[in-house]
């Protein structure tokens, strides 16, 4: 039986993809890369900064990466202030209270990007329960986040089902051995399917996901 149900943020509670690849996008130029979706969706989407940053500008010290991390989110916040929680969302929330499911985000986001999407979206209270990179290091695709989430809810890996929409994200809540069902927000079905998802959704409102739960709750 379902006992509860973790979220990714970026691109799963919301729509955000467009808005990270276009800060992106802005901030590499400096640097000569002009990059296109194919190049954001492998080196830059699912990650952490500081991997993003060491992995695509490695000429750059610490503090400088650190300044271009913060410069990066803060621009980002700035632009997500009109974010809309992703179509269905409050339908499945409500099934977590009718059904006394436990809920949790699990994000790789900066710990301002999380508090703040969650004020945007109005989900504060909702998720009481929020797993960042920093409190399970080294972050997704490692399963630790999904591992912490898990133990801090009390619940086993087979009692929990994972929304993700990056291959980074499914590849951590599938190694924590959670049923994992990708949202094509931000990459193809068939991406989401190699990374290991379970099935895919275009939103919350899609009839397979409720079919789904009809048989596990």
């Amino acid at each position: 039986m379902l006992k509860a149900i973790l979220f990714d943020l970026d691109g799963t509670l919301a729509d955000t993809d467009s808005i990270h690849f276009a800060v992106w996008q802005d901030i590499l130029v400096r640097f000569e890369l002009d990059i296109d979706r194919t190049f954001y969706r492998q080196r830059i989407s699912g990650r952490t900064n500081s991997k993003i940053i060491k992995d695509i500008i490695p000429q750059l010290t610490l503090e400088e990466a650190w300044k271009l991390a913060t410069e990066k989110e803060e621009t980002y916040r700035r632009l997500a202030n009109s974010l809309r929680p992703t179509p269905g969302l409050d339908r499945l929330i409500r099934l977590t209270d009718t059904a006394s499911l436990k809920r949790a985000v699990v994000t790789n986001a900066p710990e301002e990007n999380a508090v703040y999407m969650l004020k945007i979206l109005r989900l504060t209270g909702t998720f009481p329960t929020v797993i960042m990179a920093k409190d399970a290091p080294p972050g997704k695709p490692d399963p630790a986040p999904y591992k912490l989430a898990l133990k801090s809810l009390g619940v086993k890996s087979k009692r929990a089902i994972a929304f993700e929409d990056s291959p980074a994200g499914i590849n951590s809540a599938v190694s924590a051995g959670i049923y994992t069902i990708g949202i094509t927000s931000s990459y193809p079905s068939e991406h989401l399917m190699d990374a290991g998802a379970r099935m895919t959704i275009e939103d919350f409102n899609d009839e397979v996901l409720w079919k789904l739960l009809d048989r596990k709750i």
